[in-house]
């Protein structure tokens, strides 16, 4: 019974929601090195050692900013290179069928 009465009137707390630009101001604040860990951490309200995973996490993705643009770029390469390819084929038709009909036109123009 004193462990019901003692739950009924606790709140719970939720868990603070941290955005992603804060945690990237951190992380490179944490990287630059001018202040320490614990420093960025009581100055942001958070722990130690979610700072020190935000560093870790952004040193770890870093690269994946130029590879994303990479892939971006030969995607669109692709797409380029498709659509370069059905006006070869659109033009490769009409050409064929222009000569086709000269052909003929001259064909009745000499009779």
């Amino acid at each position: 019974m004193l462990g019901q009465a003692a739950t009924k009137g606790a709140t719970l707390i939720q868990p603070k929601t941290i955005s992603a630009e804060l945690k990237s101001k951190v992380a490179l604040e944490a990287i630059r090195g001018p202040k320490t860990t614990n420093q960025l951490a009581t100055l942001h309200s958070v722990h130690p050692t979610q700072v020190g995973q935000w560093k870790k996490q952004l040193l770890d993705e870093a690269i994946t900013v130029f590879l994303k643009k990479r892939q971006e770029d030969k995607a669109e390469q692709e797409v380029l290179v498709d659509n370069l390819y059905q006006q070869i084929g659109r033009l490769k038709v009409e050409l064929d069928f222009l000569k086709k009909n000269w052909i003929t036109h001259l064909k009745r123009s000499e009779v």
